[in-house]
C-alpha cells in the first residue's frame, strides 16, 4: 500500500524542462570545396576555412542512380545544390580541391561559378603513389 502511494507521488512531481540550445546564425564569408570525384560517384564538401563542414552534395543526393552518377552533367548540378546551401551562410569567395580520377572534376568547379561563388584557386590534390604498392601477379589464362 505504501508503495502505491510512493509511486503516485513520483507520477505527481514535474518533470525538469529540457534546455533547448539557441541556434547561432554564423556568416561564413570564404570556404574551401573538396571535389572527390570516382568512377562512380562526385562528392562535393564545402567547408569554412578551419574544416567544419557546412553544406555537402553527391550526384546520389542529388537523385541520379546508376552510371548515371558517374556523369559530368551530375557533378555539375550537386556542385549547384551545394553552392547554394553554402551561399545562403553567407559564402562569397572559395578555394577548390580536386581529387580523383573521375569525369566530374572540372564540371564540378564550372557548377560552382555558375551559381554565384568567386573561385579564387584551384589545387589538384589526388594522390598519386610514387612507385608503393607492389603490383598483383600476371593474369595467366
Amino acid at each position: 500500500m505504501a508503495k502505491q502511494e510512493a509511486q503516485k507521488a513520483m507520477a505527481k512531481k514535474p518533470l525538469a524542462a529540457k534546455k533547448v540550445k539557441k541556434k547561432i546564425a554564423r556568416s561564413v564569408p570564404s570556404g574551401v570545396v573538396h571535389v572527390k570525384s570516382t568512377f562512380n560517384n562526385t562528392i562535393i564538401s564545402i567547408t569554412d576555412l578551419t574544416g567544419n563542414v557546412v553544406s555537402w552534395a553527391s550526384a546520389g543526393k542529388v537523385g541520379y542512380v546508376g552510371s548515371r552518377k558517374s556523369s559530368a552533367f551530375a557533378a555539375t548540378v550537386a556542385a549547384q545544390d551545394a553552392a547554394k546551401a553554402a551561399m545562403a551562410v553567407g559564402m562569397k569567395e572559395v578555394e577548390v580541391n580536386l581529387s580523383g580520377p573521375g569525369a566530374g572534376r572540372e564540371s564540378a568547379v564550372r557548377g560552382l561559378q555558375s551559381s554565384g561563388l568567386a573561385v579564387t584557386i584551384i589545387r589538384d590534390k589526388t594522390p598519386v603513389p610514387h612507385n608503393g604498392c607492389r603490383p598483383r601477379k600476371r593474369r595467366r589464362v
